[in-house]
C-alpha cells in the first residue's frame, strides 16, 4: 500500500517577485472553477480514479463503513422551537440523507411532517437550510441548500395545510432569518453575481432586506446597506416580542460589531447604538424597551449587559459581570437569563435573575456540550440539547420555574456509552503556555496503559472553540481500538479574546507550535505509539495539518487535510476569503505578507524529505475554501518526492465545505479517511 503512481499535472511556468522574492506559483491554473475549465475537470477525474483504488484496496474500509453506518442508524433530533403554541423541530429516523422538520400542534401532540427534503434530489444533495417559524406558528420560513453551496433559496410554507407560498428569494448567503410579524421577513443578499462566478466570486455588497409575502423578489425593501463600504456585512434579527430588528454588521469573521436599531413600531429608520467596529456584541432579546447584549467591551470574557431605548441618556448597565470562564451563548426566558460558560472547553449553565443575581445551576452531569436554549421571554420552559464525545445529543425541557429538566427526546443506542473513558488533560506548548486536551479511549484500553494509534483533532482559530460533541467515525476508531484527542490549541475561543489573540496573524505559529506540543505529550505519555499518530482538521484546520506536517514531517504516521486554506498568498481572492484577513492578515501587506508566506502550506513543501501519508479531502461546490487550495497543494505534495507513503486527493461532486452533505456521502468519506489513517498507523479493526 505505498504511494501509487500519480496522474501527471501540467507544471507552469509562472514566478512572481514579491516584496522582494519571487514566488513560483506552477499550479495557479488548478484555481480555475472545475465546471468551467474541462482541463481541470479532467484533473479532478484522474485524481479521483487514483485515489478510488487507493481506497478500495484498503483492508480496514468495509469495516469502517460497515460500523461507521451502524453507529449513524440512530434517531436523532434538533431542539425545537416554539412559536404560536406548536412546536417546531428535525428528525432523522438514522440513515436518511437528510433531516425532515415536524410539527407538533402541542407539546403532547404527534408529530407530523412539514418538509421532507429527502424528496428534492435524486443523490440526496439538496438540504433544508436554517428554517425559523413565524410568531403565530402559522407559517415557516425556511432555506434551500444544493450541492454543498453556501447560496440560499428562501422559500415560505403555509403550517396548517403543508402548501407552498409563492416566495422564491435569490442570491441569500451568510444571512438570518427574521420575521417582522407574520407578513414578512428581513434576510441578507448580495448582488446577482456575473456568468459563472457564482461559485469564485468575491462576495460584496451585503445588504438587508425587506420582504412583504405575496410580493415579487424585485419589489424587496433595501433596509439596510452600505455602498461606500462595500466590504461591510450586514446581519439582521427581530426580538421574539416583533418591536425591534437588530442589524449587526462587520468587516470580518471577527468579533467586532457595529450595531443598529430598527424599532419596527415607528417606521423603518435604522438608528446607531454601536459605531466603531471595536467590540463584539451578540444580542439577545428584548423586554419592553430594554435591549439584552453579551458583550467583551471591557471584558475579554465577556459580560451581559442591556440598553433601554426608551431612556438614552442612561447608557449601558451591566447586569452580569465578566467572571473568570467566557460566556458562550446566553438567552433570555421566563423572565430569566440564561448563562452558558466555557469552563476548560466545557459547557456550564447557570440561571440568573433580571438583576443578575443568580438562581441556580442547570446540572449537565458531567463533561460535554450544550446548545440550544431556546425560549421566550415570556414562557415558562427552555429546550437544550447536551452531547458528549461517547453520547449523541439527548433534548431535554427545562421549567424555568422549578429547575427540572425532562428528556424530550433521548436517542437509542447501539453501542454502552459507559464502554468509553472521556478525560481532561493539560499540556504545555513550546512557550510554557497550560492548553487542555480531550482524550477518549475504552475503557479496556485505557485500564490497560497501552500505547494505541491515536487521532488528535485540531482547529486553532477565528474564535471557534472545540467542545466535546459526538462523531460516529470517531467512535468507530475507538471502537476499533484506537484513541482520540482533541487539543483546545490558541486561536480558538476556549478562554475568551485573549486566547483568540494569541493564534492569529503575527501569532499564528503559536497554533502549529500548541498541536506540535500535543503530538508529543500524546507520545511521551504512552497513548500512541511512535509511529502510531494520526492527524485531522478541517477548514482552517485543514490549514492546520498542512502547515505542522511541513514543520514536523517526523512526528506523523498520516493525515487528513480537509477542505484546508492552502495557500496563504492568494486567499483573499475568491468567494469569502477576503473575511479572513482578520485572523490571518493581509497577503497585500508587507509585513503580513512574509508571516504568510512562512507557513503557508503550498509554498512550503520540503522536497525530498519523507512524510506522512496524506489525504487530502475537498469537495467541487465548496464556495467557502475554494477547492483550488487543495489541487494545487496536492499536485505539489505529488511532485516533491516525499518518500514512499501516500499523497492523495479525494474531491467530492455536489458536496461543499460540509454543510448539508448527505448521510450516504458522509458514511461514505469517513470510512475513506478513517482506514486510511488506520492502514498508516497500525489499527487494525476486528
Amino acid at each position: 500500500m505505498t504511494a501509487p503512481d500519480y496522474p501527471e499535472t501540467r507544471k507552469g511556468d509562472l514566478v512572481e517577485t514579491l516584496f522582494g522574492e519571487q514566488v513560483a506559483d506552477p499550479y495557479r491554473w488548478l484555481e480555475d472553477d472545475v465546471r468551467n475549465n474541462p482541463e481541470v475537470a479532467g484533473w479532478v477525474e484522474r485524481q479521483n480514479a487514483v485515489t478510488d483504488a487507493y481506497l478500495e484496496g484498503l483492508p480496514a474500509r468495509d469495516w469502517f463503513k460497515r460500523r461507521i453506518g451502524e453507529l449513524f442508524d440512530f434517531e436523532r433530533y434538533s431542539v425545537p422551537v416554539e412559536r404560536g403554541g406548536r412546536y417546531f423541530y428535525t428528525g432523522n429516523t438514522g440513515l436518511q440523507n437528510q433531516s425532515p422538520l415536524y410539527v407538533r400542534d402541542s407539546l403532547d401532540a404527534e408529530p407530523r411532517l412539514l418538509i421532507d427534503p429527502n424528496e428534492w434530489a435524486a443523490d440526496g444533495a439538496t438540504a433544508l437550510g436554517g428554517w425559523v417559524p413565524s410568531p403565530d406558528g402559522r407559517k415557516l420560513l425556511y432555506s434551500v441548500q444544493d450541492g454543498g453551496t453556501d447560496w440560499r433559496i428562501l422559500h415560505v410554507l403555509d403550517v396548517d395545510t403543508g402548501e407552498q407560498l409563492g416566495e422564491h428569494i435569490r442570491w441569500a448567503k451568510f444571512t438570518g432569518l427574521a420575521w417582522v410579524g407574520n407578513d414578512g421577513f428581513l434576510y441578507s443578499r448580495f448582488p446577482e453575481p456575473e456568468a459563472g462566478g457564482d461559485f469564485q466570486a468575491l462576495n460584496m455588497d451585503q445588504a438587508v432586506y425587506y420582504h412583504a409575502l405575496e410580493t415579487g423578489q424585485d419589489e424587496d425593501r433595501l433596509v439596510f446597506a452600505t455602498p461606500d463600504h462595500p466590504e461591510r456585512n450586514h446581519v439582521a434579527q427581530t426580538s421574539t416580542d416583533g418591536r425591534w430588528a437588530v442589524i449587526m454588521s462587520s468587516t470580518g469573521t471577527d468579533a467586532r460589531y457595529e450595531v443598529h436599531v430598527i424599532d419596527l413600531e415607528a417606521g423603518w429608520d435604522p438608528q446607531p447604538l454601536v459605531t466603531g467596529f471595536e467590540n463584539s456584541w451578540r444580542p439577545v432579546d428584548s423586554l419592553g424597551s430594554r435591549l439584552f447584549f453579551v458583550t467583551n467591551k471591557d471584558a475579554p470574557l465577556y459580560r451581559l449587559v442591556s440598553y433601554d431605548m426608551d431612556a438614552p441618556e442612561a447608557g449601558w448597565t451591566e447586569v452580569i459581570a465578566e467572571r473568570e470562564q467566557p460566556i458562550a451563548d446566553a438567552a433570555l426566558v421566563g423572565g430569566k437569563l440564561v448563562i452558558e460558560y466555557l469552563e476548560h472547553a466545557s459547557s456550564a449553565a447557570y440561571v440568573h435573575g433580571l438583576d443578575g443575581e443568580l438562581v441556580r445551576e442547570i446540572d449537565f452531569g458531567g463533561i460535554g456540550s450544550a446548545s440550544g436554549f431556546y425560549g421566550s421571554p415570556d414562557s415558562p420552559e427552555m429546550f437544550y440539547a447536551f452531547s458528549s464525545f461517547n453520547r449523541p445529543a439527548t433534548i431535554y425541557r427545562y421549567d424555568i420555574a422549578s429547575g427540572d429538566s425532562t428528556v424530550f427526546a433521548e436517542p437509542e443506542l447501539s453501542f454502552d456509552p459507559d464502554d468509553f473513558v472521556v478525560e481532561q488533560r493539560f499540556y504545555e506548548s513550546r512557550d510554557g503556555t497550560r492548553v487542555p486536551m480531550f482524550i477518549m479511549r475504552r475503557a479496556d484500553v485505557a485500564d490497560s496503559g497501552k500505547a494505541v494509534p491515536t487521532l488528535l483533532y485540531g482547529y486553532g482559530g477565528f474564535d471557534v472553540s472545540l467542545t466535546p460533541g459526538f462523531s460516529t467515525s470517531r467512535l468507530a476508531w475507538v471502537e476499533a481500538g484506537g484513541a482520540y484527542a482533541v487539543a483546545n490549541i490558541r486561536g480558538g475561543g476556549e478562554y475568551g479574546k485573549a486566547w483568540h489573540d494569541a493564534g492569529r496573524r503575527a501569532n499564528k505559529q503559536n497554533v502549529f507550535d500548541d498541536f506540535i506540543a500535543a503530538a508529543e505529550y500524546l507520545i511521551a505519555q504512552g497513548i500512541t505509539p511512535q509511529k502510531g499518530l494520526a492527524i485531522q482538521g478541517g477548514s482552517n484546520g485543514g490549514l492546520l495539518v498542512g502547515a505542522v506536517v511541513n514543520q514536523r514531517p517526523d512526528l506523523f504516521a498520516a493525515g487528513n487535510a480537509a477542505v484546508g486554506v492552502m495557500d496563504m498568498l492568494r486567499f483573499d481572492r475568491f468567494t469569502a476569503g477576503r473575511y479572513w484577513v482578520d485572523d490571518y492578515g493581509y497577503p497585500d501587506r508587507e509585513e503580513d505578507w512574509h508571516i504568510l508566506r512562512g507557513y503557508s502550506p503550498y509554498h512550503n513543501v520540503r522536497r525530498g524529505t519523507p512524510y506522512p501519508a496524506l489525504l487530502v479531502t475537498t469537495a467541487d461546490t465548496d464556495d467557502r475554501v475554494v477547492p483550488g487550495h487543495s489541487f494545487k497543494y496536492i499536485a505539489a505534495l505529488q511532485d516533491a518526492d516525499l518518500g514512499d507513503r501516500p499523497q492523495l486527493i479525494r474531491v467530492e461532486t455536489r458536496a461543499g465545505h460540509g454543510s448539508g452533505k448527505p448521510t450516504d456521502k458522509a458514511i461514505e468519506e469517513a470510512s475513506d479517511i478513517a482506514a486510511f489513517l488506520a492502514q498508516w498507523t497500525g489499527l487494525q479493526p476486528s
